[in-house]
């Protein structure tokens, strides 16, 4: 078999691997994992705002919105004005989000950070770079991304339609 082969294989089993981890995810927790990772920044402090999720999750306000408002359909999460400035949402999680968020499976790019940190500073900088650069080859250095394995919406026959990442 020749690198090329071997490199696809790589590529197909992590997507295999995030589209297992997502389907378990979703029959266990209810959520897809960037809906998840929303209510694990949520739940580090118990409340946050669509910006503050933005800026940690390094997407748009937009895609954030729409995460949000599936959480809040959920129960997980609700939208309450904040009493320090009127002009903003506070976002707070739920008994019922905090329940999720013990219940859920270990989340794959949990393992992932566990396992990366412990590489030496060498091997990570080299695993960033080739990572950025396959993403580089499939023309995917634009698409806006958050830190969560997700390969698509894992329950769009039950919800009937299809989520942004």
């Amino acid at each position: 078999m020749d690198r090329t082969d071997i490199s696809l294989i790589a590529i197909r089993r992590i997507l295999k691997a995030t589209e297992r981890y997502g389907r378990k995810l979703a029959t266990s927790a209810g959520v897809t994992p960037v809906q998840f990772r929303v209510l694990q920044v949520v739940g580090e402090t118990g409340q946050t705002t669509a910006k503050g999720i933005s800026t940690r999750m390094g997407v748009s306000q937009a895609t954030v919105t729409a995460l949000v408002d599936k959480l809040v359909k959920q129960g997980l999460v609700l939208r309450r004005r904040s009493e320090v400035d009127r002009r903003q949402t506070d976002i707070i999680i739920t008994d019922e989000g905090r329940e999720t968020l013990t219940s859920a499976p270990d989340a794959l790019q949990q393992r992932y950070v566990r396992e990366f940190e412990k590489l030496d500073d060498w091997e990570q900088a080299m695993l960033v770079a080739a990572l950025e650069r396959v993403a580089a080859m499939l023309d995917a250095e634009d698409i806006d991304a958050s830190p969560v394995l997700h390969t698509g919406e894992l329950s769009a026959a039950r919800n009937g339609a299809a989520e942004q990442p």
